[in-house]
């Protein structure tokens, strides 16, 4: 397994922790179709939380959230669509958010939590 995919992983253990933290229920993780992958859907309340995870080590290329892009969020709301389909429809409201996590050299970790990034 790649370092990338590592990180990545190990970015999403963070955020899975952060969202119950703060109250919100995971139901699925990974979830994938022919169109690609969400990292994590989530509820808070009656809302279905779309979640996109960005983990990094540093900021040579910018803070974790800036590399969720429009096109990214295009895919996310394509994704989500997906979702609902295979897995039923959600009467409630739905919502995209951006988990931002960075992971510094001397083992301190950041997590940023953006609600409706898209």
């Amino acid at each position: 397994m790649g370092d990338r995919v590592v990180l990545g992983g190990r970015g999403e253990d963070v955020a899975v922790a952060h969202l119950e933290l703060v109250g919100m229920q995971v139901v699925a993780r990974n979830w994938r179709c022919r169109h690609g992958e969400l990292d994590v859907v989530a509820r808070e309340g009656d809302t279905l939380v779309f979640c996109e995870v960005k983990t990094r080590r540093g900021l040579g290329f910018g803070t974790p959230l800036a590399a969720i892009t429009p096109a990214k969020c295009a895919r996310l709301r394509r994704l989500a669509s997906a979702y609902l389909t295979a897995e039923g429809r959600h009467r409630g409201p739905i919502r995209f958010d951006g988990v931002g996590i960075l992971m510094r050299a001397d083992g301190r970790v950041e997590v940023e939590h953006v609600r409706g990034i898209a």
